[in-house]
This record gives structure tokens, C-alpha cells and sequence, in this order.
């Protein structure tokens, strides 16, 4: 009556396929990202192996009003052949995915999405120009969510730091009315603690 009861009679040998199965997809996954991003591993000169990048800097808009700002990105799902547009004339190389999370008050932080590009840099992101647009979260079951307010920043690599002070990048009002237009901001690798403290003290004089 030998193999009667399947997984039942042995729980703990299906459990362990199960893993082992789980762990060789997600390896199989990593090794094709890594394939088609190899800029990923290395990113702004820190070691990134499970392809991702965080940090947070400071937002200034055209009318001189700043706001703390923290994003995560990582390798996007390519929405179009990789070489397909130039920019700062650099050639398309892959398209970028993330999150972010920007004060708008002191202790308050509206969650972002974060869509781009990175032009040039296939290897590392070395002398690459990197392009986001930063718009109102989607929400849930939200139907229509195309007329989101965002932002948009770009600019280049300086060591470990993204320089994103290209002039001119376009901003539409959000839907609470806050609007941020002409942006610019330098975004370093931190911790979101860091972006929480920064955001609580937002506004706070140091002169008192």
C-alpha cells in the first residue's frame, strides 16, 4: 500500500519541494534580470545584489519651496526595445520601476510611484542619465488613475550621489493642489529612518 496518502503522508517532503522549487524560480528570475541589467549589481557604485537601489535628498521646486523626498528603484518591465530614444545624447538602455515617498508637511509623507529610463550605462550605471517621473500613489480599484499629479526629474551619476538637476523637467498640480515644477533634487544612499527624521524636522529653524 506503499504511496498511498501523497503529501499527506509525508507533509514535511512536500513542504520541502515546495522551497526547493520556490528557491530555483527565484534564482532562475534573478540570473535573467541580472542578464539583462547588469548595471543593476553596481548601482551608483554600491553593491546591489538583490537589484535595487534606496536613498532620499531634498526637493526643490521652481518656487523655492523643498521637500524631503525617498525612492527605491530597481529594473522595470521594458516598455520598448532598449536603444529606442535618446536623451542628453545617450542611448536607451532600460526602463526603471520604484516608489517613493515624499513630505509634503512635517510628519507627513504621501507614498509615490516611480516610473523612468536610464539612458546609457549598460554595464554600471557609470556615466549614466537617468530620467523619473514621480506620480500620486495608485490606489486601490481605483478606476480611473491616469490624471494623477507627478513630477518629473533627471540628470547624471557624481560618484555615489544622483545629481538630478536637469532644468526644465515638467510637473503637474496633484490632486490635494500641492504643485512642484522645475525640480530638482540629489538623492544619496540612505536609510528610510533617515528620511523620517528629516521629515518630522521638516520646516523646523536651526537658527533657534
Amino acid at each position: 500500500m506503499r504511496g498511498k496518502g501523497g503529501c499527506l503522508a509525508s507533509l514535511s517532503g512536500c513542504l520541502m519541494k515546495l522551497v526547493l522549487w520556490a528557491i530555483g524560480a527565484t534564482a532562475v528570475v534573478w540570473v535573467f534580470e541580472v542578464a539583462m541589467n547588469p548595471w543593476a549589481l553596481h548601482i551608483g557604485g554600491q553593491a546591489t545584489p538583490l537589484l535595487y537601489w534606496h536613498g532620499s535628498g531634498t526637493v526643490v521646486s521652481k518656487d523655492g519651496k523643498s521637500y524631503p523626498l525617498y525612492v527605491s528603484f530597481w529594473p522595470g518591465r521594458p516598455s520598448g526595445f532598449h536603444g529606442g530614444g535618446r536623451r542628453n545624447g545617450k542611448m536607451k538602455n532600460a526602463d526603471i520601476s520604484g516608489e517613493g515617498w515624499l513630505c509634503i508637511s512635517p510628519g507627513t509623507a504621501q507614498r509615490m510611484n516611480i516610473s523612468g529610463e536610464m539612458y546609457g550605462g549598460y554595464r554600471s550605471t557609470e556615466g549614466s542619465y537617468m530620467n523619473f517621473r514621480l506620480l500620486e500613489w495608485r490606489k486601490a480599484f481605483q478606476i480611473n488613475y491616469q490624471h494623477r499629479g507627478f513630477f518629473a526629474v533627471g540628470g547624471t551619476w557624481h560618484g555615489p550621489d544622483l545629481v538630478m538637476d536637469r532644468p526644465g523637467e515638467q510637473g503637474i498640480r496633484f490632486q490635494s493642489g500641492l504643485f512642484i515644477d522645475n525640480a530638482t533634487v540629489t538623492l544619496r544612499w540612505s536609510s528610510y529612518e533617515e528620511f523620517d527624521e528629516a521629515c518630522h524636522s521638516m520646516g523646523k529653524s536651526t537658527g533657534r
